[in-house]
């Protein structure tokens, strides 16, 4: 929990430097660590669904979780009454999770572009306003 903690405090404000190159790329594999622990947790999850209640092999419950988390679907027949609920609270997760990880990869980035977008008016506007 102190990893997203510190994650989400590290961003700079509007008024600081924007951060340098190599630290911006440390964020990024930051960002890029904790969606890759997301996947792989939901895809353990999606598993054990699967082999629990479908009673299916790790092989088919992997298929079938990394189907539903990547957004295409389930393969095998699902035969009971537990593995279709499953199955659909588990795909309406993972579409959630789409969003969380697509969230965690894209913030730095569209961070790094306002912030350097703000800081270069701001910038401006000290010089301007220094020159008078």
């Amino acid at each position: 929990m102190n990893l997203f903690r510190k994650e989400l405090d590290s961003y700079e404000r509007s008024s600081d430097v924007p951060l340098a190159w190599a630290h911006f790329v440390q964020r990024l594999v930051r960002h890029g660590a904790i969606a890759a622990l997301l996947v792989a947790f939901s895809l353990g999850f999606g598993i054990a669904g699967y082999m629990g209640f479908e009673h299916l092999g790790f092989v088919d419950a992997f298929l079938n979780a990394s189907m539903i988390l990547g957004g295409m679907g389930p393969v095998a027949n699902l035969a009971s009454t537990g593995g279709k609920i499953f199955a659909g609270m588990y795909a309406l997760y993972s579409g959630l999770v789409f969003l969380v990880i697509a969230a965690l990869l894209l913030a730095p980035v569209i961070h790094r572009v306002l912030h350097r977008f703000h800081w270069e008016i701001s910038g401006q506007d000290d010089k301007t306003s220094n020159q008078s």
